[in-house]
C-alpha cells in the first residue's frame, strides 16, 4: 500500500458512501475471520492458557487493526481494495495514530449516523472525518468509475446559502414538527394503556417502531436538505 495517491486530476476525488460501505464490509469480514480462527485455535488447543492468549491477541488486533493500518499506510485492507485512502487535511498525507484512533472511537460510538453528514459537507465527510480534519479520497483516480466518487461541492460554500445558524434552526424546527406529528399519530393509532403504561399489543409495537423509523428517516432527510439550503423557509437565494 503506497503512501502516495495516484490521480488523473488536480482536484481530489472523495469516495461516495457506497465505496466506504464496501470497505467497511470487507474489514468486517476480515475481523470475523480472525475471530473464527482465534476460536478454532482455542478449542483445538483445549487449554485455558492458550485460549486466554488467543483471546487477548484477537482483542488487540481488533482494536489496533484500523488505527495502525490507516496511520502507516493510509488504508485498511477494505479501503485499499475499495481504492480509498484516508488523508489528513493539514499534511495531505496519512493521519497520525491518535487521529486514526479518534476516527475509530467516534465511528464506533455514532455508528451509521456518523455518515449522515456525508451529504451535507462539501467534501463528503462523515462526522469522524470532520472532527479529525480528514477526508477519504480515491487512491487511484484512473481506476475509479465516475459514480464512485465526488469532487468538492462548492454549492455548500456559496454566499447565497443561508447562514449555518439559520440552517440549523430550520432543521431543528422541521424535526420537532415531525416528532410532534408522529406523537399525535401514535396517540391516535394506539390505546391509552399503551401510551400511558407502555403495555402494548404486538400490532401497537409494530406501529410505534415503524413510525419511529419513518421519523428518523425524515430527520435524516431534513438534515441533508436543510444543510444544503433546500428546506422551505430556508433556501439558498438561487432557489427562491
Amino acid at each position: 500500500m503506497a503512501h502516495h495517491v495516484e490521480t488523473t486530476s488536480a482536484k481530489p476525488a472523495y469516495g461516495r458512501f457506497s465505496r466506504r460501505l464496501k470497505a467497511f464490509v470487507i474489514d468486517g469480514i476480515i475481523i470475523i475471520l480472525l475471530l473464527v480462527i482465534a476460536l478454532f485455535g482455542a478449542v483445538s488447543a483445549n487449554s485455558d492458557r492458550v485460549g486466554r492468549v488467543l483471546g487477548f491477541t484477537f482483542v488487540g488486533v481488533w482494536l489496533l487493526y484500523e488505527p495502525l493500518l490507516v496511520w502507516l499506510t493510509g488504508s485498511t485492507v477494505g479501503h485499499y481494495i475499495s481504492n480509498l485512502r484516508v488523508v489528513d487535511d493539514r499534511t495531505h498525507g496519512n493521519v497520525s495514530f491518535l487521529k486514526a484512533v479518534a476516527r475509530l472511537v467516534i465511528k464506533s460510538v455514532l455508528g451509521i449516523y456518523s455518515f449522515v453528514t456525508m451529504a451535507t459537507t462539501s467534501r463528503h465527510q462523515a462526522v469522524h472525518d470532520v472532527l479529525t480534519r480528514s477526508t477519504v479520497q480515491i487512491r487511484d483516480r484512473s481506476k475509479a468509475r465516475h459514480f464512485e466518487y465526488v469532487v468538492e461541492n462548492t454549492g455548500l460554500l456559496s454566499p447565497t446559502i443561508p447562514s449555518r445558524l439559520r440552517r440549523l434552526v430550520a432543521i431543528v424546527c422541521y424535526s420537532l414538527a415531525t416528532f410532534v406529528f408522529y406523537s399525535i399519530l401514535i396517540g391516535v393509532l394506539t390505546s391509552n394503556v399503551c401510551t400511558s403504561s407502555g403495555t402494548c399489543s404486538p400490532t401497537e409495537n409494530a406501529i410505534i417502531e415503524f413510525g419511529g423509523l419513518i421519523w428518523l428517516g425524515a430527520s435524516a432527510l431534513f438534515i441533508i436538505q436543510g444543510w444544503r439550503g433546500r428546506l422551505y423557509g430556508c433556501r439558498a437565494a438561487s432557489q427562491n
